[in-house]
């Protein structure tokens, strides 16, 4: 049976309803890659408890050190998959595929193990309180173990949306989401399995959705069908990717590291306050997907058409993004200023914990106009290879992390809420330097008459 293709070439056509067209998908998809976390972290604090919702959102950051890696590898192959499926070259396309293949099964392998071994001293490290720290340990390990199958839903998503289609990988993360809260309710709720099951029931459920979306995509997909001769090694295929991916991982990486630097100063606060910014990141994390969706979106679109040689159209993509990106800000700053404590109270009942995350959530959401500028600059700047943009984001975000939190904790009464203006001022000063890098980038393309 012959199947039509899902893939979208993305240098013809009005941008900015490719844009809506390619990232619609991708905000579903990627809201429910959140339900995965959501579905741990609810079900683990109405059945479990305050302590062990606690432990997991304990574990969220170093968790995101070790996937980051692997999600910046996959990033790297998509995006030099894209370039090449812009600029036509389908047999340069299939070699990608494969190559990229090669290094994210290397990565994630060696991440896994290392995060396996590392956990309970990074948590240590990081100061997680000691009535917590034996199930932090626990849910940590049984995720580090599940590195690889993480890695390997994001390698066949990266490899499809670089092509264009964001439809697959959405219909195999629904299915993955619905199977994780049902293993989650059976492990944790009526086979008493703790935080254990937690973690357990997201890594066989990313394993199903990640096998299940390379299947279908080899079956269904014509730049999958792969000859004997895709499958060599292609030593320049396979260093452009790694050289557009692990910038992107030390970016993730970095990143990951100033919020585990700021996990340090939230765990000082105690038990209450490590929920409180567990709960907040869980919904902010909700509150970065349109932006998400609309840089990944961003970041296909810039690598199509700077593969076909058409800047023009890369600068009119992100202009025209602009606009969608406005949209989303009042929207979800709405969200936030009226229904704060509401959401809070989805993950908890302890009324100190509701009321901090509600005023925490009104505080930072007046922010979120910088978070945008930084996922759609960053998404576009990926798309065209600028690989050292890429490290230094997550170096500026490393020095405000670690830094504003001790400058801000010497303002009197400031407090616990420096936690929360650490965040909201990290995006406004990497917007800046987003901002400043396109425009120069911008300038070269004048210059060189592109």
């Amino acid at each position: 049976m012959k199947h039509r293709s899902t893939n979208i070439n993305m240098t013809e056509g009005r941008p900015i309803m490719l844009l809506l067209a390619f990232s619609l998908p991708l905000f579903i998809g990627n809201l429910f890659q959140q339900a995965y976390n959501m579905a741990d972290s609810v079900i683990v604090g109405r059945l479990l408890g305050a302590g062990s919702f606690a432990a997991v959102g304990a574990t969220t950051s170093v968790s995101f050190l070790f996937f980051s890696v692997c999600n910046g590898i996959g990033s790297g192959g998509g995006i030099i998959t894209s370039q090449f499926f812009g600029g036509g070259d389908i047999d340069k396309v299939k070699k990608a595929i494969t190559n990229s293949a090669y290094l994210m099964i290397g990565v994630s392998a060696v991440m896994g193990a290392v995060a396996f071994v590392a956990s309970p001293f990074v948590l240590a490290m990081i100061g997680t309180p000691e009535d917590i720290m034996e199930e932090a340990v626990i849910y940590m390990r049984v995720s580090c173990v599940g590195v690889p199958m993480i890695a390997l839903y994001n390698y066949a998503s990266s490899m499809l949306r670089a092509l264009g289609d964001s439809k697959v990988p959405l219909y195999f993360l629904i299915f993955a989401c619905i199977l994780n809260v049902i293993l989650d309710l059976l492990f944790v709720g009526s086979f008493g399995m703790g935080v254990f099951g937690a973690a357990l029931a997201t890594a066989l459920s990313q394993l199903t959705s990640g096998l299940g979306c390379l299947i279908f995509a080899f079956m269904t997909n014509p730049c999958f069908k792969l000859k004997r001769s895709h499958f060599v090694f292609d030593k320049k295929i396979f260093f452009g990717a790694a050289r557009l991916g692990v910038p992107l991982a030390m970016q993730w990486g970095l990143i990951a590291v100033s919020t585990t630097a700021l996990q340090l100063v939230v765990n000082s606060f105690g038990t209450a306050a490590v929920a409180a910014f567990t709960a907040t990141s869980r919904i902010e994390m909700l509150a970065h997907q349109p932006f998400g969706s609309l840089g990944t979106a961003l970041s296909t679109y810039a690598g199509q058409n700077f593969g076909a040689g058409r800047i023009d159209r890369v600068k009119n993509g992100l202009n025209e993004s602009g606009v969608l990106m406005m949209a989303f800000t009042l929207l979800i700053w709405g969200l936030m200023q009226l229904f704060g404590e509401q959401m809070i109270g989805i993950f908890v009942t302890d009324a100190e914990v509701i009321a901090m995350g509600g005023t925490a959530l009104r505080l930072t959401s007046w922010f979120y106009i910088f978070l945008g500028v930084i996922y759609i600059i960053r998404g576009t700047l990926n798309g065209v290879g600028d690989a050292l943009f890429s490290l230094i984001n997550g170096i500026i975000e490393v020095i405000c992390r670690i830094g504003l939190p001790y400058i801000l904790l010497l303002i009197p009464m400031m407090g616990v809420w420096g936690i929360w203006w650490t965040a909201a001022l990290t995006w406004l000063i990497s917007a800046v330097f987003c901002a400043l890098r396109y425009l120069a980038w911008r300038k070269k393309t004048v210059k060189s008459g592109i």
